[in-house]
């Protein structure tokens, strides 16, 4: 039985997946290419197959950033987003449209690889740092299992990708604590904050819209200028 992480490479670029699928296999993992997006929307459609997907923004036809808005929310599978240096708009927009992270191209191999691992041990129990809740929290009607992976608000599940549930998890298990930026992006990302890397704001928004849909009015989580992020005390 091959017990080895499967990721889905989708980029029209077909040169690159053979180098980069080289790689990736010596390091572990099982790699399996698409060349579009309508490709990967129909492979994705046993998305319990993949650990993680890596995908570019720029492909002929329906780009990246249209299918990762079309499989979302219905796929939650782990995705870094390969773009193009300088696109910051498209790093944002898929920050936003639910990617986890993003990669410039070309890439070095070796960077992918630490993202790869990186996403992928967010979810580990075992890796995560003490700030990390180890029960059940509960503040101001928000109850998030870390167990479980769940988060709700007065009983109603939060619609979370596995990066936003981190980043609330980190912030509601130290409510009333200021968490800096270069601290959520160790702890979230696991990488060091790069000069520019708007990533983690973008994660911070995604909770902050996702919160307001149930809680109107309450701004729960306030940017503490120059520091980073606050998830306000309950009384």
């Amino acid at each position: 039985m091959n017990d080895k992480p499967r990721l889905l490479m989708v980029d029209d670029d077909v040169e690159l997946c053979e180098l980069l699928g080289d790689y990736l296999t010596l390091e572990g993992f099982d790699v399996e290419f698409a060349h579009n997006a309508d490709q990967a929307a129909e492979m994705l459609k046993r998305s319990e197959r993949y650990k993680l997907m890596v995908l570019d923004v720029m492909m002929p036809g329906k780009t990246g950033l249209e299918l990762l808005q079309e499989i979302r929310p219905k796929v939650q599978l782990p995705v870094i987003m390969l773009t193009g240096r300088g696109e910051d708009i498209d790093r944002i927009l898929g920050l936003e449209m639910g990617a986890d992270d993003y990669l410039s191209k070309p890439c070095n191999p070796r960077e992918l690889l630490a993202r790869i691992r990186a996403v992928l041990r967010r979810a580990e129990p075992q890796t995560r740092k003490t700030l990390f809740p180890e029960k059940t929290v509960n503040v101001l009607g928000i109850s998030l299992d870390p167990g479980v992976r769940e988060a709700k608000v007065n009983e109603e599940l939060l619609d979370l990708t596995g990066t936003e549930f981190n980043v609330l998890a980190y912030l509601l298990a130290n409510a009333g604590t200021v968490i800096s930026k270069e601290q959520l992006t160790e702890l979230v990302l696991h990488r060091k904050l790069a000069a520019y890397d708007r990533a983690i704001d973008v994660h911070v928004s995604r909770v902050r819209q996702k919160l307001a849909q149930h809680l109107s009015n309450q701004e729960l989580i306030k940017t503490i200028r120059g520091v980073g992020y606050q998830f306000v005390r309950g009384e």
